[in-house]
C-alpha cells in the first residue's frame, strides 16, 4: 500500500443527500478555509451545489468545482468546494428529509470509493458525513449488509488486506476535549450487546485502545473500564459478567503491561475520566461495554465537539458525532462544528501516522 502523507488530500464523503451532511460540508469550506485546505468532497456535484446555495444566506454561493482527480484538491484556492463525482451526473438531488434508496445507494457508494482510495494511499484520511442506516438498508446489497460506516469500512479493509473480518477487529471511539470512550460492541440490539461482553472481546478492546490511544498521546494511556451491571455487579449480586469475563480480561491486560483499572461502576467512571477546568481526568479513556453506555456521556457534553474515530483500521477515519438530522435538512441551520473537529482530528492522526 502506498504511504499516505500530509501532501495527500483528505476525502470527505457527502453522507446522505437528504440530510445535513452536504450543507455542513459546504459551511465548513466556507467558514474554515485553513482547516479544509487540501480536502475534497466525494459525492454528487448537483447535491453539493444545492448545499452551497442553502448556506449562502443571500450572499454569492460558494463556488463548487468538479474534480477530475483527487490530487487537484491540493492546488485549489481556499473558499471553493471541490467535488469528485461518484456515479452519473444529471439526476436531481434527493429531496430533503425523505428516506430513499437512491440517497442510501449514493451515500454507500461514496464511502466505498473513498475507503478504497485511502487503502491505496491516494488520500491521506477519510472523513465521513452522516449516512442514514435505513436508507443504506433500502439500497440493497452490498450496502444493506452493513449497519453503519464502521462495519462497512471494516469489511472493505479486510478484503483489501486479504483477511477475514474476524482477523481485522475494529472499535469505535467517541471523543471530545473532555472525554474519550471506546466501545466493546457497536451497532447491535441491547440483548446481543450484553452477550457480546466476553473475555475475548473485552481483552481485544483493551489492546486496541492501548495501541491507538497510546499512539495519539505518545505514552501508555490510563484506561478506565466501565462494568456492565449496576455497581459493576456488586460482587455478583447484580450479575456475573464482571467476575466471569471483564475482570479476567483486565487481569490479562495488566499482565501485558497495560494500565487498566478494575471494573468500575458505570454511573461514575465517566465523571472520573472527564477532563475539566484544564485538569486531566483520572483516566485518559474509558472502555464501555455497549453503544449507549458509552455514547450518552460523550454526547451529553456536546455533540458539536464530538468526533467518531474508528480504531484498528489500516486507514485514518473520523466522523462528526451526530446523525443526518432530516428534520432540519435544507434550512441552513445545521452546525458544522463537529465536522470541522473531525477534519482537525484526521489531520492530527495523519501527522502521527507519518
Amino acid at each position: 500500500m502506498k504511504q499516505a502523507t500530509m501532501n495527500t488530500p483528505i476525502a470527505i464523503t457527502q453522507g446522505d443527500a437528504a440530510g445535513i451532511g452536504p450543507e455542513i460540508i459546504a459551511k465548513a469550506f466556507a467558514t474554515h478555509p485553513t482547516q479544509t485546505q487540501g480536502c475534497f468532497v466525494v459525492g454528487d456535484i448537483a447535491t453539493m451545489r444545492r448545499a452551497a446555495h442553502v448556506i449562502c444566506a443571500g450572499e454569492a454561493p460558494l463556488p463548487v468545482l468538479l474534480l477530475e482527480s483527487a490530487d487537484e484538491a491540493l492546488s485549489l484556492p481556499p473558499r471553493c468546494l471541490p467535488v469528485l463525482q461518484v456515479g452519473e451526473t444529471g439526476a436531481a438531488p434527493a429531496p430533503f428529509g425523505q428516506l430513499s434508496a437512491r440517497a442510501g445507494q449514493l451515500a454507500g457508494d461514496c464511502v466505498v470509493w473513498a475507503a478504497q482510495a485511502a487503502l491505496r494511499g491516494e488520500v491521506a484520511a477519510l472523513v465521513t458525513a452522516p449516512l442514514h442506516k435505513e436508507a443504506l438498508a433500502l439500497a440493497g446489497a452490498p450496502h444493506a449488509n452493513y449497519p453503519g460506516h464502521t462495519e462497512m469500512l471494516q469489511a472493505l479493509a479486510a478484503r483489501h488486506t486479504g483477511r477475514s473480518v474476524e482477523e481485522l477487529p475494529v472499535r469505535m471511539m467517541l471523543a471530545n476535549d473532555e472525554l474519550r470512550v471506546v466501545l466493546v460492541s457497536i451497532h447491535m440490539a441491547l440483548r446481543e450487546a450484553i452477550e457480546a461482553v466476553t473475555y475475548e472481546r473485552v481483552l481485544q478492546t483493551l489492546r486496541i485502545t492501548h495501541v491507538a490511544v497510546g499512539a495519539a498521546l505518545g505514552r501508555a494511556p490510563r484506561i478506565g473500564v466501565a462494568g456492565l451491571n449496576p455497581h459493576a455487579g456488586e460482587g455478583g449480586l447484580f450479575g456475573r459478567e464482571e467476575i466471569e469475563h471483564i475482570s479476567p480480561a483486565i487481569a490479562q491486560a495488566r499482565s501485558e503491561g497495560l494500565l487498566v483499572s478494575e471494573a468500575l461502576a458505570p454511573d461514575t467512571v465517566f465523571m472520573r475520566a472527564r477532563a475539566k477546568g484544564g485538569q486531566p481526568g483520572e483516566f485518559d479513556v474509558v472502555v464501555a461495554m455497549y453503544h449507549d453506555q458509552g455514547l450518552i456521556p460523550v454526547k451529553y457534553l456536546g455533540v458539536e465537539k464530538g468526533v467518531n474515530v474508528t480504531l484498528g483500521l489500516p486507514l485514518v477515519r473520523t466522523s462528526p458525532d451526530h446523525g443526518t438530522a432530516f428534520d432540519i435538512a435544507g434550512t441552513g441551520r445545521a452546525d458544522p462544528a463537529s465536522l470541522v473537529e473531525a477534519i482537525r482530528t484526521a489531520r492530527q492522526l495523519v501527522g502521527l501516522k507519518n
